[in-house]
């Protein structure tokens, strides 16, 4: 079977490397690489726009063409994360939460070369992944019903809770602010419309894109719109800033092998975007370090592990795409609609029927992968050059670009509107040090815990057993109980702790 798969992966290569499909597929990672880059845009909108240049081409270039724009952009999107603060793609939200502290402590460089090698080596694992192990993944995916879904996605909202800063009361409150945007929009069981407000734009929900956008770029531009100074007025980050060091290196491995490993698990699931992804595995990162007060303030782990986990998930993300034809995300959905145009049903039989496709994107993701690391290493320069434009210049600029990419999206002005209000709610909630982040995830995972929950009791006709009943559900019910209890735990010892501080303090004043 290894030899099999070898000899495949060869054909591949022979097929990636063809002159006319290398060519398109070192365009889609360009434009990928640039419009990761650029705040505001991200891969949805890329794709959207170049979508109808594939009906006049051939199948294989435009798949590869689709592919380097869709992983290119996640090299890209870590650039923007880190260095100005500004996720051109939900995912690179959670990047933000330590690269751009680092970019201010002087050490932008370190978690860029940290996050080239963690995307590289996630990506290659997950490309491996799917090489050997499709047929495998495939079926461990199809034991996941709606009431191991359920519980899976629980325990990333529990998880979600521990993972942000302050007080986690805080944090949990903006869990459910986010499962509550969750719920706006249509119904998809009955069809009744909620919380639209009298909107009929919000038929179909909040925007993804749009409450990220808005939360994180309008944020930050409100939160320093008086700023005279530059970000990078008092820093100076040059290539061989890029090279971290040893020590730095040894700190980020295992964070990047948990971060790659979370990723595969998940890519193997149809229907969990990277979003869960990076947020789980930040998570994790935080429940395992010794000293999790670093995470928020500029933690290394905090960069290595998310970014690993979402370039080894997009690489498998795949499978379920190509073989089921269940797309992860709408990236995912995009690329599907892009093979029905072409004639090609993406299911079982895609990888005998359509060989020349299936392999040639499979090795197109390994020359992929090594021309962004070309790419990026020489233009690093130019990239952090960003940061020596004043803010008057740089802000207004980052918000046209926003504004731009989510008006290309869905062509409506409304979306935009969205962005202006959730930057004003998320720029409040800053102020009244409440952690954004969380709303991020509770509004990811809402509406999906909301369906499978449905779905589950519709199932066994209203029983709250069908949850542990099966292994699978049953052991993440578990895990979601432990964290619970670990949690009430570490925040009883704390108040213990800061009680007997406060007693010892008014002892000594006495």
């Amino acid at each position: 079977m290894i030899g099999h798969s070898l000899a495949d992966l060869l054909q591949g290569f022979g097929v990636a490397l063809e002159w006319h499909n290398f060519l398109w597929s070192f365009f889609g990672v360009l434009v990928g690489n640039l419009i990761g880059v650029l705040p505001g845009m991200g891969p949805l909108s890329a794709i959207s726009l170049l979508l109808p240049l594939t009906y006049t081409m051939h199948p294989v270039p435009a798949i590869l063409m689709l592919a380097g724009i869709f992983y290119g952009s996640q090299y890209g999107g870590a650039i923007g994360a880190i260095l100005l603060n500004l996720p051109c793609h939900p995912p690179h939200a959670v990047t933000c939460l330590d690269g751009y502290p680092m970019t201010r402590k002087g050490k932008g460089g370190s978690a860029l070369g940290i996050t080239m090698m963690a995307s590289f080596f996630a990506a290659s694992v997950g490309i491996i992944v799917m090489i050997f192990a499709s047929p495998l993944l495939v079926n461990v995916a199809f034991k996941f019903g709606p009431a191991e879904l359920f519980s899976i996605m629980l325990l990333g909202l529990l998880a979600g809770g521990t993972m942000s800063r302050g007080s986690p009361l805080k944090g949990v409150a903006m869990t459910v602010v986010g499962l509550l945007l969750g719920t706006v929009g249509t119904d998809v069981n009955t069809g009744v419309m909620r919380f639209n407000f009298g909107f009929p734009q919000l038929a179909d929900g909040v925007q993804l894109v749009a409450l990220a956008l808005g939360l994180f770029g309008v944020t930050e531009f409100l939160r320093n719109v008086n700023r005279i100074q530059t970000v990078g007025s008092s820093m100076n980050v040059r290539m061989r800033d890029m090279r971290p060091s040893w020590a730095e290196i040894r700190q980020a491995f295992l964070p990047i092998v948990r971060g790659t490993f979370v990723g595969t698990l998940f890519g193997a699931m149809p229907g969990t975007g990277p979003t869960i992804t990076t947020f789980i595995a930040y998570a994790l990162e935080k429940k395992v370090s010794k000293t999790p007060q670093r995470f928020g303030k500029g933690a290394l782990e905090g960069v290595a592990a998310p970014e690993a986990s979402t370039h080894s998930k997009i690489q498998v993300d795949f499978i379920p795409t190509m073989s089921l034809g269940i797309p992860g995300d709408p990236v995912m959905a995009l690329i599907l609609g892009a093979l029905l145009i072409q004639g090609i049903q993406p299911g079982p039989q895609l990888i005998t029927e359509h060989a020349d496709i299936f392999w040639g994107l499979i090795a197109s993701f390994w020359v992929g992968n090594v021309l962004l690391v070309l790419l990026n290493v020489p233009l690093i320069q130019l990239w952090v050059k960003v940061l020596k434009v004043p803010y008057r210049y740089l802000f207004p600029a980052a918000l046209f670009f926003i504004a731009i990419g989510v008006y290309s999206t869905n062509n409506s002005l409304f979306e935009v509107g969205e962005v202006l209000v959730f930057g004003i709610i998320g720029a409040i909630f800053v102020v009244l040090d409440f952690p954004v982040s969380p709303i991020l995830l509770g509004f990811v995972l809402g509406p999906m815990v909301e369906e499978n929950f449905r779905r589950s009791l519709s199932l066994s006709h209203g029983s709250m057993s069908v949850f542990i009943e099966q292994p699978l559900s049953a052991t993440f019910i578990g895990i979601c109980c432990l964290l619970v209890l670990v949690r009430i735990y570490f925040v009883g010892r704390a108040a213990i702790r800061r009680r007997k501080e406060n007693s010892l303090m008014r002892l000594v004043k006495r």
